[in-house]
Parts: structure tokens; C-alpha cells; sequence
């Protein structure tokens, strides 16, 4: 007759059966309710999700314009008055939204690769944001007769880590993505010149 499995504490896990759990296990959340393995582990706040953040992504890339055109230059061309740039800018933004916001991520990734100090920062700041939320898993943290929640627990972590976030000039860096994008995608939607089939949608619009 076979040894009846062990049971208790010490007993081993077959790593074979859970491989396919990492991101599906139902039971992981702490509190019972479900979620995405690893990722419930962490515990998400509320009403966000891994699956959503990949929709947002997918909608955005399927809305996404053909970057040859998008850089074409023979398409671009000096507004002739402030007018036509005001319409320029305000139909480029509309029809090359999800360009822009990918330029947008871009230069916040191009920022941090380039900043190993920034990268330092990060990962104090996720370092101290887990640590305290293993800590409110074993016991609910209590500050001045309030629980702390998640965005508590996140704004801890940031005082926490807002030392190394200063030495590593965060607001410079900040400042640096907010200009470089504004000028980028300014000067983009401001000489790209409009499609004929948007200059006759912008001439049908109602005054």
C-alpha cells in the first residue's frame, strides 16, 4: 500500500500542478474574493485589474494610426494663420491620440532607463510599498485610529522612499517628460497638415 500523503505545514507542493497558477489562481487575494495570481498576491486596489490595463493597451494599439504616415514629411506644411493651427491642433489630438499617448510612455520609459538613480527610486518605492503590504496582510496597520487602505499604504511608501527620490532629481524629471512631450506632440499636431476627409468633417461641423 502506497505512504497516505504527508499532511500538515511541512507538507511538499506539487510545483507542476501550481505552474500554471502564477497568473490564475482564484484563491490567491488575501481576503478570499479571487484574482490574478501573483498579481492578487499583491493585492490590487479596487476596481483596477491586470486584464483591464491589457485592454486599455489593446484598444489603444488597435486605434493606433500607421507611424509612416504619422511621420510622413511630405505632409507636413506651416499653418497659414492662427486659425487653421488651432484646427490642426485640435483635430491632430483627436485623430492621433493613441500615437501620442505611446510617444507620451515612451519618453517616461526612455527617462527612467536613463536615470539609474531614478531606477533606484522606483524600486525603493515598490520595495517599501510591498513590505508594508505584507505587513497589513499579517495584521491591519492602524494609524491614529484609522486603517490604513491602499492608497495609504502607497502614499507611506512615497514618504518613505521620497528621500531617494530626491536625490535622483524626480522633479527634474518630471518637468523634462511634460516639456518633451508637450513639444513633441505640439509641434506634431501643429504641422501636420489635416486629410481632405477631415477638413470637409471639420466644414460640415455646426457652428
Amino acid at each position: 500500500m502506497p505512504p497516505a500523503a504527508p499532511k500538515g505545514e511541512n507538507c511538499l507542493v506539487d510545483m507542476d500542478s501550481k505552474a500554471g497558477d502564477l497568473f490564475t489562481a482564484e484563491d490567491a487575494h488575501p481576503t478570499g474574493t479571487g484574482g490574478a495570481g501573483i498579481l492578487a498576491k499583491l493585492w490590487l486596489p479596487k476596481g483596477f485589474s491586470a486584464s483591464m490595463a491589457k485592454e486599455w493597451i489593446d484598444r489603444r494599439r488597435v486605434s493606433i494610426r500607421p507611424w509612416a504616415s504619422f511621420v510622413d514629411q511630405r505632409k507636413f506644411s506651416k499653418p497659414r494663420n492662427f486659425g487653421e493651427l488651432c484646427q490642426r491642433v485640435v483635430k491632430n489630438v483627436e485623430v492621433y491620440n493613441s500615437n501620442y499617448t505611446f510617444i507620451f510612455l515612451g519618453l517616461i520609459l526612455y527617462c527612467i532607463i536613463s536615470s539609474p538613480m531614478l531606477l533606484i527610486a522606483l524600486a525603493v518605492f515598490a520595495g517599501a510599498f510591498y513590505i508594508i503590504h505584507l505587513k497589513s496582510l499579517e495584521s491591519k496597520l492602524v494609524v491614529l485610529g484609522k486603517e490604513l487602505t491602499v492608497p495609504h499604504q502607497m502614499s507611506l511608501a512615497g514618504a518613505v522612499s521620497l528621500p531617494v527620490f530626491w536625490l535622483a532629481g524626480a522633479g527634474a524629471a518630471v518637468f523634462w517628460v511634460l516639456g518633451a512631450t508637450l513639444f513633441v506632440i505640439g509641434s506634431h499636431a501643429a504641422f501636420r497638415e489635416l486629410e481632405t476627409s477631415e477638413i470637409e468633417e471639420l466644414l460640415m461641423e455646426p457652428v
